[in-house]
């Protein structure tokens, strides 16, 4: 069986794979999620993917798995319930930029606690320079709030979870 020719790997090949090399040091070093650098008409963005951790005041260990957190305020014993099964968990509807406050230095939508109403604004997602408000799909407790603010978020991914 004869195969094509085979695709010989260029000098730009080497310089674009050195520069995604750099980009993801860079990351690194840094601490920072992402980057984007465009240089001669090449635009390369390097992100991390980092694991959302629920913002709970005054915790003082918090496990490695976000998912399996459930608030617990009566204090007695309950078995985790993955975030993603939840009945009352909020989604994206989109792909975006998750933040809890509608200008950076203002006040939150809502915190861990907050009482919420259906069509409450949890939070905002932008999306193509578009800032969408994500309304309480009912009444009730913030228990998990599963995103950092500024994050970005995919479709489909546990935000917020309101019991």
């Amino acid at each position: 069986m004869a195969k094509g020719p085979a695709k010989e790997k260029s000098a730009g090949d080497d310089a674009h794979e050195a520069m995604v090399r750099s980009l993801a040091k860079l990351l690194d070093e840094t601490n920072v999620s992402e980057i984007e650098v465009e240089r001669g008409g090449l635009r390369v963005r390097v992100a991390r993917h980092a694991v959302a951790m629920p913002m709970m005041a005054g915790a003082a260990a918090m496990p490695r798995d976000p998912a399996a957190i459930v608030a617990n305020p009566a204090g007695t014993a309950a078995r985790p319930v993955p975030a993603a099964d939840h009945p009352g968990v909020v989604t994206s509807p989109m792909v975006g930029t998750a933040y809890r406050s509608p200008q950076p230095g203002a006040k939150q939508f809502v915190d861990i606690g907050s009482v919420v109403k259906a069509g409450d604004t949890l939070l905002i997602i932008e999306a193509m320079k578009t800032m969408n408000q994500i309304p309480a799909p009912r009444a009730g407790t913030v228990t998990q709030i599963l995103f950092e603010d500024g994050q970005p978020v995919e479709y489909g991914e546990p935000l917020v979870v309101v019991e």
